[in-house]
């Protein structure tokens, strides 16, 4: 299975869900309801013009004003809009671009049905695993970059990888998806920490922001 048909399968999970779930419902991104979500989604391959701001702090007002008003929308509709996929124009409509929504919808995907009760992780997908596992390293490079000692990701298998160096090492061992989502700023998965207390206690706590 490629890429983009793992990212237009959780895509397709993801708008079923959101159908099922209603407009009102929580999410693990701070205060957002799965309408908002659904409006950043949305706003990120349909508005160029305001895309940006989703990363970048100065250009962020005028996102957020955007989103706000697409999720006054229809939320059926809405719905109907994400599952089509981004518009041929759009930059995420070119092949190159289509990774990233593995690690987009996957993440986002997970962040409604762990806000829910009674979640438990998917079962491991041998294909949607592989391809996440590529993926983890160099998001946690990015998100573990302030920790003060070194972090490796491990796989059950004993496949790491090390992205961060530093004195003594804290080893956070799970399935790909789940260490995607611990790098991504999640607490709702499951990784098994190993290491000194004090610097087990360090990483689990650290801002694992972009």
């Amino acid at each position: 299975m490629s890429s983009a048909q793992i990212a237009d399968a959780e895509r397709r999970d993801l708008a079923d869900l959101l159908l099922r779930l209603g407009p009102d419902q929580p999410t693990l991104c701070g205060g957002w309801t799965t309408r908002d979500l659904l409006a950043h989604l949305i706003t990120r391959e349909r508005r160029p013009d305001a895309a940006p701001g989703i990363l970048l702090p100065p250009l962020a007002s005028w996102t957020e004003h955007v989103q706000a008003s697409i999720a006054r929308g229809d939320f059926g509709e809405l719905v109907g809009t994400l599952r089509s996929g981004p518009p041929f124009w759009s930059p995420l409509a070119l092949p190159p671009l289509r990774a990233v929504d593995v690690q987009e919808f996957f993440i986002h995907h997970e962040d409604v049905r762990r806000a829910q009760a009674g979640w438990s992780p998917r079962p491991p997908d041998e294909a949607r695993d592989r391809t996440i596992w590529r993926m983890v390293g160099l998001l946690g490079r990015l998100t573990y970059r302030s920790s003060p000692v070194a972090v490796t990701l491990r796989r059950p298998d004993g496949e790491e990888h090390a992205v961060r160096s530093g004195p003594r090492t804290v080893i956070l061992t799970g399935e790909p998806g789940e260490l995607l989502l611990h790098a991504a700023g999640r607490d709702e998965c499951v990784v098994h920490p190993e290491g000194e207390p004090d610097d087990v206690d360090t990483v689990m706590a650290l801002d694992r922001g972009l």
